[in-house]
């Protein structure tokens, strides 16, 4: 699986999904790597419980097919920069362009790298 937009759904403790588009890349492991704020809720949710679930998606989120359930882990440093990395090789111009910027506003530690692994 390698869409250009990914549909991350995590989960509030009462269960409540919270879909979000986000910007997706393969790790080298084979999960799906996905770089975002680090302050962000679905980092919490991640950080909290890892069950996910993943949707192709347009850029406004409307799924393209079926969600499928997996696990995501907040990566370390070294996982993040992989990530970044990646995302930066995938989205070309753009993907440089905003990962550079949020290097300067965020610095190194106000993004961070999840990974995806999909149930089998």
């Amino acid at each position: 699986m390698n869409p250009r937009f990914l549909l991350l759904t995590t989960f509030r403790r009462d269960g409540t999904p919270v879909p979000t588009p986000v910007w997706c890349a393969p790790t080298a492991d084979g999960r799906i790597g996905v770089w975002t704020a680090t302050d962000t809720g679905k980092v919490k949710r991640v950080r909290r419980s890892g069950a996910v679930e993943v949707a192709e998606c347009d850029r406004r989120g409307k799924p393209l097919g079926p969600a499928v359930p997996g696990t995501a882990e907040i990566l370390d440093a070294e996982g993040t920069r992989a990530v970044r990395a990646a995302v930066m090789r995938k989205y070309g111009l753009l993907g440089r362009i905003l990962v550079t910027t949020s290097r300067v506003f965020r610095g190194d530690r106000g993004t961070t790298g999840l990974a995806v692994a999909l149930a089998r």
